[in-house]
């Protein structure tokens, strides 16, 4: 019975290894309501200030509209409202991330953003499992940079979700 044990204590370790090997690199770091998120640098065209876009009717309230981005048209998400924070107000600091997710360009409303960071591999820990309700399959893992925490997101498997209608599944 120990041997079992002791095998899936090293087969679990292995795993932890490899998603948090999987997972280091640079991270654009920005702010919804109180926490911290990360995303993939690489996913990141560039960030803008918000301007209010254009509605879409009957688009799902997280789906704020469209601009016009040099001649472009890009959906814009409020990731706020999309990811249930308590608020979403606009001020000075929102800010929208322009993304380019599998050749299609996505706006991403944020709080703030806060800096780009590099993490090690050994800095990323696996995202804690929560029950069915709980949708965490966006959620890569949680970085650790001295006393913050970063809640590290898959924004490609955010957004091409099927409930976004933004990006067909591949």
């Amino acid at each position: 019975m120990d041997m079992i044990s002791d095998a899936r204590r090293v087969a679990q370790h292995e795993v932890e290894r490899a998603a948090a090997n999987a997972a280091g690199g640079e991270y654009l770091t920005f702010r919804l309501g109180a926490e911290e998120y990360g995303i993939d640098i690489l996913r990141v065209q560039e960030i803008r200030s918000y301007e209010t876009p254009t509605r879409i009717a009957n688009a799902p309230s997280f789906i704020k509209g469209v601009v016009n981005l040099r001649g472009v048209i890009v959906p814009i998400v409020d990731l706020r409202l999309k990811l249930a924070c308590e608020k979403a107000d606009c001020n000075d600091f929102t800010v929208v991330i322009v993304l380019n997710i599998r050749g299609r360009v996505v706006g991403a409303v944020v709080d703030s953003v806060s800096d780009v960071l590099e993490l090690a591999p050994e800095a990323v820990k696996p995202a804690p499992e929560m029950n069915s309700v709980v949708d965490t399959s966006f959620i890569t893992g949680i970085g650790s940079v001295g006393d913050r925490m970063l809640i590290l997101m898959d924004i490609e498997a955010l957004m091409s979700s099927a409930d976004m209608g933004l990006i067909d599944a591949h």
